[in-house]
């Protein structure tokens, strides 16, 4: 990775950046914070890219963080052991497949709430609410359905629900670690979209993501065949036991409002899985947001907008 394009990366992140100090029991975290005056929000990223590139990454010189803090919150954003700027886990350093998945929902959940005691810490308030992507509605789901006295208001976007696929790999072997080329990103980014219809990404080659993705892990650009970002392996599982009839939380214990938000081609969130979880949500006050022209990384994408206004609507209890 050249010195320009790391440059680049940082110049595209938004918020102040802290850390959390590690101990021998648990991992740094990476914290940033775009401070405002109104209720605080967390961010909670997915499975294969950190807060620099997901909620904290501008296009045009604007990003989803600024855009909650131009709402009036108090934004926060982190990331989980094993990616951008928090501590690898110890199995890292391994072959793959010596040690079980690293980075499970249930541990990621422990790492969330550390953070969340540190933003109720510095903001003397009593809860915040949470914004998850992906996987990251998993980790979110475990916390919430213990901690409802913590949470305000929940955002699930493409929240990965309760499927029963059968002959789906056995979480348990599916190694520590992966590795994710750019190549890899861009596939999956764009493999729900409709043939022949224009790209949605911003950056339909990811010409400035791309380079800041292999930045956010120091060892990318000396792996072959070619540059890749290793992650844990613990949210595939994750997903895989998802799909398998194993959700891993009881939806039924998450009592605060809560807002379901997907794009209308998000396969990894289709509307049996919106249904199938919004039906079994113990909140009294909930809602499924469809954005036209999004898939599952519409965070990226020109239908970012409307993603921006629904989850800003819904945290200021605007949106009915």
């Amino acid at each position: 990775m050249n010195t320009a394009s790391i440059n680049a990366a940082h110049a595209a992140e938004a918020g102040e950046v802290m850390r959390l100090a590690g101990t021998s029991e648990t991992p740094g975290l990476l914290v940033r914070r775009a401070a405002g005056a109104g209720p605080s929000v967390v961010y909670v990223h997915g499975a294969t890219f950190p807060s620099a590139l997901s909620v904290a990454y501008r296009f045009d010189g604007r990003s989803w963080l600024d855009d909650l803090q131009e709402r009036g919150f108090d934004v926060w954003g982190f990331d989980f052991a094993g990616y951008g700027g928090s501590d690898r886990p110890a199995s890292f350093s391994g072959p793959a497949h010596s040690n079980p998945p690293s980075g499970p929902a249930l541990e990621a959940a422990q790492q969330l709430a550390r953070v969340i005691e540190h933003v109720l810490d510095v903001t003397g308030k009593a809860r915040v609410s949470l914004v998850a992507h992906s996987w990251g509605t998993i980790v979110v789901g475990h916390y919430a359905s213990l901690h409802p006295e913590r949470v305000e208001r929940l955002v699930l976007f493409g929240p990965i629900a309760q499927r029963k696929t059968p002959g789906l790999a056995a979480p348990e072997g599916i190694g520590a670690w992966r590795l994710v080329s750019v190549a890899d990103q861009l596939a999956r980014f764009i493999e729900d979209v409709p043939q022949g219809h224009p790209p949605v990404l911003i950056e339909p080659r990811l010409a400035d993501w791309g380079p800041a993705y292999l930045a956010s892990d120091a060892q990318a650009s000396s792996r072959r065949p070619e540059p890749a970002v290793k992650i844990p392996s613990g949210p595939r599982a994750d997903i895989s036991s998802a799909w398998s009839g194993r959700l891993g939380y009881d939806p039924s214990q998450i009592t605060a409002p809560t807002l379901i938000v997907r794009g209308a081609w998000d396969s990894l969130c289709r509307d049996s899985d919106a249904q199938w979880l919004r039906e079994r949500l113990g909140a009294s006050e909930t809602g499924d947001v469809v954005i036209p022209a999004g898939t599952h990384l519409m965070h990226l994408e020109h239908a970012r907008f409307g993603l921006f206004e629904a989850t800003g609507a819904f945290l200021m209890k605007t949106w009915l």
